[in-house]
């Protein structure tokens, strides 16, 4: 009796996973579709080549930490298509447990690499001795300018400030300061007085000279003119002018003086004789 052998079912295969695949390869496979390089991708995301080849293979070793490592996968699945949540799933389920503690200990860590840089900082900054001396030269040719400045408007101020006092005085003002302060005894290198003059004042007077013998004798008024000079002989001389007047007598015992009719007393402006005096009313 024949026995119906029936042939055995063939396995079946389970397709779930069958478009997954991994990570890498997925991303290679989309790349390559879109007819992109490592080196297009690379400059579009500036990625370097080596982590792009690395994530292709899944080389974790080479690639940087986790979490950069996580964001270059992920802005690589953006850029050829892929769902960017469902290949970072994949990235963490295949990264390596040694290599997360690893990443972990690297960020709780950091101080002793950023002390060492801070420290290499530190000796880096070096302060050149020319600049600080040119910089505090600068400093002290600007402070003496400003004095040198300052200095300059103060003087010119008090310049101005006595000009314009001159210019307030009135004309009579002057001459009336000038007429004070001119109490003159004139001194000549042979002929000198021993006397004061009187007060000086600019008006008309007359001289009356009277000369007993012939003596020197010179006369002149307060405008400059002269009245009488030279060798005078014995005789009367009547002059007129303005005050003060300007005399010199060489021979005081051969003459006698009246101003304004007043006589004036020779001997008390007289030196070995001689005199040399001004005289006013």
């Amino acid at each position: 009796m024949e026995t119906d052998r029936k042939d055995p079912l063939p396995p079946t295969l389970d397709t779930s996973n069958q478009n997954v695949g991994s990570f890498g390869n997925r991303l290679k496979q989309a790349r390559i579709n879109k007819n992109l390089t490592l080196d297009d991708v690379a400059a579009e995301l500036f990625i370097l080549r080596r982590h792009l080849e690395a994530i292709e293979a899944e080389d974790f070793r080479s690639l940087p930490q986790i979490a950069f490592a996580r964001g270059f996968v992920i802005n690589y699945a953006k850029f050829v298509g892929l769902d960017p949540d469902e290949i970072a799933d994949s990235f963490n389920r295949n990264y390596p447990d040694e290599l997360k503690k690893k990443s972990v200990d690297d960020i709780e860590s950091p101080l002793k690499p950023m002390g060492t840089l801070q420290r290499e900082g530190r000796r880096a900054i070096r302060i050149n001795p020319l600049l600080v001396l040119g910089l505090i030269g600068l400093i002290i040719l600007a402070v003496f300018l400003i004095r040198t400045i300052s200095n300059a408007k103060d003087a010119t101020q008090v310049e101005t400030q006595d000009s314009a006092l001159v210019d307030d005085l009135s004309d009579s003002e002057q001459s009336a300061g000038a007429a004070v302060n001119t109490t003159v005894v004139s001194s000549g290198n042979d002929l000198q007085s021993s006397g004061s003059a009187l007060s000086l004042n600019t008006e008309d007077a007359t001289l009356d000279f009277r000369v007993t013998d012939t003596t020197p004798l010179t006369v002149v008024d307060a405008t400059g003119k002269t009245l009488l000079t030279g060798e005078q002989g014995a005789g009367n001389y009547k002059l007129s002018g303005k005050a003060p007047f300007k005399v010199q007598i060489g021979n005081v015992s051969n003459v006698t003086l009246n101003l304004n009719g007043e006589s004036i007393k020779l001997n008390d402006f007289a030196q070995n004789n001689q005199a040399n005096f001004s005289l006013a009313p």
